[in-house]
């Protein structure tokens, strides 16, 4: 069963999570603290985590960054905040989901088990070897570019594969967040533009004047053979 670290430093609020996903089968851990969990996750990673962003010792967005240096486990930010801007800088940090308070926790049982569906490795085409200069391993989660390995996080990698498995496609925002795993529901589209933006800058360390994921206004991005 996959396991859920619960990274929440009010214990009933953990308690009814705890109840919640164990009804629906899944395996859980609390913790109150993120510095805690962190060492957690690095000893034993969990397939999920749950983070709120008020926690007493650093932030959740803070601990999500570090998160991010050594994991590209599937996260949900809960939170008091109901400002957009917090939402969207949730999300660009490397967030898959966010909840805000007061919520229901069977819904967030729900959500956990949704990302955890789009998660799961997928018959997703492959690109080609006709796809030069990109080469892609699926089986290795590698994408070279004209010979070099990318650096590629895991919104990244998805996100360049679903668009060199189709070039010449144009994929709306909402196409590549469900690619990504990120629920398209969640209503941000447009922090599809932050991934893009550092695929580019990415892209361009290997190759400066070429220009491989194109930009179509108001309908979304595409990938170019000939610009690549």
């Amino acid at each position: 069963m996959p396991h859920i670290l619960i990274v929440e430093d009010e214990a009933a609020i953990a308690d009814t999570l705890i109840f919640a996903l164990q009804s629906e089968g899944f395996t859980t851990t609390w913790m109150s603290l993120a510095e805690q969990a962190l060492t957690e996750q690095q000893r034993n990673p969990a397939d999920l985590l749950i983070l709120d962003v008020g926690l007493p010792d650093i932030s959740g967005f803070e601990a999500c960054k570090r998160l991010r240096r050594f994991s590209e486990v599937p996260v949900i930010f809960l939170t008091a905040r109901s400002e957009e801007i917090d939402r969207v800088v949730g999300l660009e940090i490397g967030a898959d989901d966010y909840v805000v308070k007061p919520f229901s926790p069977r819904e967030v049982a729900a959500r956990v088990k949704v990302i955890l569906k789009r998660m799961a490795p997928r018959d997703l085409p492959a690109a080609s070897s006709t796809n030069v200069p990109f080469q892609l391993d699926v089986d290795r989660v590698q994408i070279h570019y004209h010979g070099q390995l990318l650096s590629l996080t895991r919104h990244e990698f998805r996100l360049l594969q679903s668009l060199l498995a189709q070039p010449e496609r144009v994929f709306s925002r909402e196409q590549l967040l469900d690619g990504l795993g990120v629920a398209a529901d969640v209503g941000y589209e447009r922090t599809i533009d932050s991934h893009i933006k550092s695929l580019r800058a990415k892209l361009r360390q290997v190759s400066a004047d070429a220009e491989p994921i194109q930009t179509h206004r108001g309908l979304g991005y595409s990938y170019s053979p000939r610009h690549a």
